[in-house]
């Protein structure tokens, strides 16, 4: 797993997100940013980093670690922080967090890899990079505005909209969804 977009200190610009997840809940992290929400995610991060990330940034602090919340920071409510209940599957997870927080899935389209901004593109522009049968069928596509990948309306967005339909209780017709993995 590459968990190389996230940077403490210095180095890549980012915007302030809206979650910092713990090692355990990289898929969350995935499913957050289908959701329309920014979530960071990084393997082998101490829980120092990650409170100071969640303090510093003014995010969520997400973990299903208990230990991280015997930290003053979290007990006396200095750093946001949800414990998320182990045992949970990852679509699960999403459900509970946003339940608990009392938020919607949002219309923003972020992508699921990185979280960054989708925006979309010129068909003409991605010619030679949309794979043939993706570029016949789809009148739109998007490229992430962090990490340079390649979307558009396939089988896989479809699906994907279609769970966080099922979580957020809404339909097609009312909400426009934008994240999914590269290769549509």
């Amino acid at each position: 797993m590459d968990c190389s977009y996230w940077v403490y200190d210095g180095g890549m610009r980012r915007e302030r997100p809206d979650f910092v997840c713990d090692a355990m809940l990289g898929g969350l992290a995935r499913w957050l940013r289908a959701a329309g929400y920014d979530a960071e995610f990084a393997c082998d991060v101490t829980d120092h980093h990650l409170v100071s990330r969640a303090l510093a940034t003014g995010a969520v602090l997400l973990s299903s670690d208990g230990q991280i919340f015997e930290r003053n920071v979290i007990k006396h409510k200095t750093a946001k922080a949800v414990f998320v209940p182990p045992g949970l599957g990852k679509l699960e997870q999403l459900d509970f967090v946003l339940r608990e927080l009392r938020l919607p899935i949002r219309p923003q389209t972020r992508c699921m890899t990185c979280g960054g901004s989708l925006e979309e593109v010129e068909r003409q522009s991605i010619r030679g990079e949309a794979p043939p049968k993706a570029y016949a069928a789809c009148d739109r596509f998007w490229r992430c505005g962090r990490c340079g990948k390649l979307f558009w309306r396939g089988t896989h967005w479809l699906k994907i909209t279609a769970r966080l339909e099922r979580i957020g209780g809404t339909t097609a017709g009312e909400r426009e969804r934008g994240t999914v993995e590269p290769g549509g």
